[in-house]
């Protein structure tokens, strides 16, 4: 099981993982050019509730141990997050960032993970958010901390969905494709953005 140094250096590896991609992010936002953040007000809430786990955890990390099952399933999921995590990043290469930054130049994705889901980054979040709690013993924290993630994050997909849908050929890529968890059957596939129904239509200036 894991002991109280353990369970610090899994939070402070995860943390260092968050600092290296906000960099990644910096870096490709400079890039990017013009361009609308989807719900640009939650921003600052976002880097709170990710604080707070990571805080939280550092904090806790001398509870008694969990159930040997229920450890062993949170770690598992804490390197699916992370698994999935990469593949995003490496998937979205320079046009990653997590601010939601939506450019008139974005181009749609439809290989990795977005193949099969329309936020693979949020559910490696959300898994994130229950599982490291969980995996130092922390069940209610997993709890009130996934709760927290779930309100902040929700009006940022919408927003994000509303601006993405404005690529051209985003809708028709992704009628159907199930926002979180894979469905079968249901892949996402690429256009001509000549086809699309959202041609000709123009992302709101940058605010």
């Amino acid at each position: 099981m894991l002991t109280p140094q353990s369970r610090l250096a899994l939070t402070a590896g995860l943390a260092a993982q968050r600092l290296v991609e906000l960099r990644w992010s910096a870096r490709n936002l400079r890039r990017a050019g013009p361009g609308q953040r989807a719900s640009a007000r939650t921003y600052p809430l976002m880097v709170g509730v990710n604080i707070a786990l990571f805080a939280t955890t550092a904090l806790r990390r001398h509870r008694p141990a969990p159930a040997r099952a229920l450890e062993m399933s949170a770690l598992a999921g804490l390197a699916g997050a992370v698994g999935l995590r990469l593949w995003v990043i490496r998937t979205l290469g320079d046009a990653w960032n997590v601010q939601a930054h939506v450019a008139p130049t974005t181009a749609v994705v439809t290989r990795g993970p977005y193949r099969w889901v329309r936020h693979p980054n949020y559910v490696a979040v959300a898994l994130e958010f229950a599982c490291l709690p969980l995996a130092i013993g922390a069940p209610g924290d997993a709890i009130v901390l996934s709760a927290a993630n779930a309100c902040v994050l929700w009006p940022r997909i919408r927003d994000e969905e509303a601006l993405l849908d404005q690529v051209p050929g985003y809708r028709e890529a992704f009628s159907g494709v199930p926002r979180f968890l894979p469905q079968r059957g249901r892949r996402s596939v690429q256009i001509p953005a000549s086809a699309s129904q959202s041609r000709g239509d123009r992302l709101p200036n940058p605010r």
